[in-house]
């Protein structure tokens, strides 16, 4: 199933894609796409429906975030090898994580803000996934139960909060709308997410383009891994990392200005457009 939320921000409506491409509506059925609808009883429910039958959504609707905000949001650094080679760091022997906020999160089509005081925001195409049950302490070979489905995050980041303002990466990765999630929350049976091609443009010129099948460490491994030092919760997002292209990462660094768009797409999980607007407050 491809799962969306849709409707006016803070009041998306839960719904799938059905085979035409058409948004229904599944208010009848879940509350909302959440940790609480993510069970894997509650998906082969879903998906046992006919979706025909299903209400649909107003044309043009809203696409907001396909899961509601994450109880925790962790992001991957540095886990394609090409991309930590063009930042000049080393290829990490674990992963590295750090968190990015559950209030960053917007919807696929969204703008995104220009912080105030930035002056170097850059763009990061990735492939997410969402837990489907709590997990702690999971196996790598069990990994793959406790995953509900995959989508596209723009892990848009501030490189000088990021780099120049000391501690954590965190101060770079986590102003409003540093999120785009979406447009779909692909569900594990649907897809296999270990080499799919990614592909981001910055006003219509392509600036990333990769493959999961590159990713240092895979996401059965990642969800073993995090799971050693946190739970995680049904609902909750983790992000895997982005290939290379980054604009830090050329020469000269090119980084966004407000009135540029840009494109996300991974193969079957769809297609992000964001426009960057500055902040007024």
């Amino acid at each position: 199933m491809k799962l969306v939320r849709f409707g006016d921000l803070g009041a998306e409506k839960p719904g799938l894609i059905d085979s035409d491409g058409r948004v229904r509506d599944l208010s009848a059925h879940v509350s909302d796409i959440s940790g609480a609808s993510l069970d894997r009883e509650t998906l082969a429910r879903l998906r046992a429906l006919e979706t025909a039958s299903l209400p649909l959504a107003p044309e043009g609707v809203r696409l907001g975030a396909p899961v509601s905000r994450p109880w925790s949001f962790i992001a991957v650094g540095l886990n394609y090898a090409d991309h930590a080679r063009e930042t000049g760091q080393e290829i990490p022997t674990e992963p590295i994580l750090f968190n990015k906020l559950g209030n960053t999160v917007s919807g696929p089509y969204d703008d995104v803000i220009y912080p105030k005081n930035a002056n170097r925001m850059d763009w990061e195409l990735e492939i997410a996934f969402v837990m489907g049950k709590r997990a702690r302490y999971v196996e790598e070979k069990d990994a793959m139960d406790y995953v509900a489905g995959y989508c596209i995050c723009n892990d848009v980041s501030e490189r000088r909060f990021q780099m120049k303002r000391n501690g954590q990466w965190m101060k770079g990765k986590c102003a409003e709308t540093f999120a785009p999630l979406g447009p779909w929350l692909v569900t594990t049976d649907e897809i296999d997410p270990s080499n799919l091609a990614m592909e981001l443009k910055v006003n219509g010129e392509v600036r990333q383009k990769g493959s999961t099948s590159t990713m240092i460490f895979s996401i059965p491994y990642l969800v073993a891994y995090i799971t050693q030092f946190c739970v995680l919760e049904a609902g909750d997002v983790v992000t895997t990392g982005t290939p290379p292209g980054v604009g830090s990462g050329m020469k000269p660094p090119q980084y966004l200005q407000a009135g540029d768009v840009m494109e996300l797409t991974i193969q079957g999980l769809g297609t992000q457009r964001q426009k960057v607007v500055p902040f007024t407050g």
